[in-house]
Parts: structure tokens; sequence; C-alpha cells
């Protein structure tokens, strides 16, 4: 194989992951940032003697959270479900398929 192709695909890999990297972060920021507001919101509605703590002030913060969790579990451990380097062998799969006749 060429260098230059071989560097270049590695680039490419790597600005890809950059990406996925940078995606989660403005995910976890965003995250941050609306739950912060809705806690004040929540704060500021809050009855004289009420208590914070109910259920409906947790909802966007719990299934948001669930969320992002997914998220970065897809981000930092991409072998998490289908294992290490499951992308390059699929790939290296289907471009042999493509080489044979049709069947």
């Amino acid at each position: 194989m060429d260098k230059n192709y071989i560097e270049k695909d590695r680039y490419q890999r790597a600005a890809k992951r950059v990406k996925q990297i940078s995606g989660f972060y403005r995910h976890a920021l965003v995250y941050a940032i609306v739950n912060i507001m809705v806690v004040i919101i929540n704060i500021q509605n809050l009855g004289e003697g009420e208590s914070y703590f109910q259920w409906q002030n947790f909802i966007t913060l719990v299934f948001w959270g669930i969320g992002l969790l997914a998220h970065g579990l897809s981000v930092f451990t991409p072998s998490f479900l289908l294992g290490k380097d499951w992308e390059e062998r699929k790939i290296k799969e289907l471009m042999e398929k493509d080489k044979k006749p049709w069947q």
C-alpha cells in the first residue's frame, strides 16, 4: 500500500474520532447549562415551605443524563458492544464481499 494513502487514512480516522469527542463535550456542556437553568427556574417556582426534592424536578436531569451516558459510552468505549476494531473488520468484510462476482 502507498504510504501516503495510509497516512491519509490515519488522518481521516483521527479527524472522525476528534469530531465524535467534541460532539460529546458539546452535548455535556448543553446538558449542564440547560439543567442549571431548569434548577434555577424550579427553585424560583417553589411555594413557601415546599421542598425542591420532588420527582418532577429531576425528570430532565435523569432521562437526559441516561442519553448523555449512552453517548459517552458510544464515544469513549466503542468496543463496549461490538468489540475492538469492529468497524475496520466490517469494512474489510464488505470489501471482500464486493470483490466476489454476483452469485
